[in-house]
This record gives structure tokens, sequence and C-alpha cells, in this order.
């Protein structure tokens, strides 16, 4: 009982002191993401379904547009300059992109499978001017008549693009 007892004002306390005073104009512009950024994926650091395997590592540049009603609800948009784009969601401290990727996997008669891509990105505690986390690619179980889905993760870095 003590325990929930605590736990329910640590949540309250943490929730007062994101609350803006009543009439209070808000700013999540440390939360929010807009403008053009550098898309990194380390192919150095990959797995390929949970064993290391070397993949081709991957720079692209991105623009993003978001907007925050509070510190838990925000929603954007992301534009590759590889030729997709995708919804942009916030959620337990995570950025969240995923897009589909038509014909990523090619099987061996010929014919070929989407993969899902799933980017997963936080403010990097060490760097806040940069946002780290995950590049995931993942293709459905039982493509080119195997039944197990080919996977692959590697290390993400998002920093943003700065002019000269």
């Amino acid at each position: 009982m003590q325990r929930n007892l605590i736990r329910i004002a640590i949540v309250a306390a943490a929730a007062f002191t994101h609350a803006a005073p009543a009439g209070a104009d808000t700013d999540y512009s440390d939360i929010e993401l807009n403008g053009v950024f550098t898309a990194f994926s380390n192919g150095q650091q990959a797995k390929t379904n949970d064993r290391d395997k070397d993949e081709e590592s991957v720079t692209t540049t991105w623009t993003v547009e978001s907007t925050c009603q509070n510190y838990l609800e925000c929603t954007g948009r992301v534009v590759s300059d590889r030729g997709w784009e995708a919804k942009l969601t916030y959620l337990d401290n995570r950025w969240r992109a995923v897009h589909t990727i038509d014909g990523w996997m090619t099987c061996p008669d010929g014919s070929t499978a989407p993969g899902e891509q799933y980017f997963s990105f936080y403010r990097d505690f060490l760097n806040p001017t940069r946002l780290v986390g995950w590049d995931k690619t993942v293709g459905p179980s039982g493509a080119c008549g195997v039944n197990q889905w080919l996977a692959i993760e590697m290390p993400f870095i998002l920093t943003p693009k700065t002019d000269g």
C-alpha cells in the first residue's frame, strides 16, 4: 500500500512539473523535431536475425515537421530524400517512424517481398543535439518459402543539419 502511495506521489509530481500554469503559453520545442536532419544507419554494427553481420551503412537527409499538444502527445511527418515519407509519433520519450519498402527482399526465384522499416530514436543524453536509436527492417515470415522473417537492425543517429 505504501509503495503504491509513493508511486502515485511520484507520478503526480512528474505531471505537476510538466504542467503549464493556467493561461500560459506552452513551449514544447525541447521535444518537437522540426528542420532538416542527417539520418545515419550504421551497417558496420548491424545484426541480421540477432546475429552480427555487417550491412551497408546508409546516410540520408530527412525533413521533419512535428507538433506537440503536451509532453505526451506529439505527431508529425518525416520526408526522406530516398523518396518515402512516414508518420512520426512520440511515445514514452521516443520518436517512431514506420514505412514499407516495396521489393526489400529478393527471393531465389526472382520474386520480391516488402519490408517494414521502423525507426525508433530518442535524445542522446551524452550529446543532446542529436538523437540515437535503431533502424530495424523486417520482412514477412513465409516470404521466399521460408517460415522465418528476415530482420536487420542497425544503430541509428539523427543529427540536425547546419548551414555551411
